[in-house]
């Protein structure tokens, strides 16, 4: 998903708890593809790529990977006060 923020542009990904931003649209998502190829790069250097996403509630099936389910991209607003 990709959401603004001030003036920048958030990607995020909550199936991989991974984010990036910028100041257009576009380079956030440009900015996030490579934050994901070095993300995944880092998991196999390391081993550690089925640990980290059975953590993050993923499911290997067969030799495959899925991601958890979206069930829903619901944005409940929300006013506050402080002091």
């Amino acid at each position: 998903m990709i959401f603004r923020e001030g003036k920048s542009y958030v990607a995020y990904s909550p199936a991989l708890d991974l984010s990036t931003s910028a100041k257009t649209y576009e380079k956030a998502q440009s900015r996030f593809a490579e934050a994901t190829h070095i993300f995944f790069e880092e998991l196999a250097k390391m081993g550690t790529t089925e640990k980290v996403l059975a953590g993050l509630g993923w499911q290997k099936v067969k030799s495959n990977w899925r991601p958890p389910v979206i069930v829903s991209n619901y944005v409940q607003p929300m006013t506050f006060s402080y002091a």
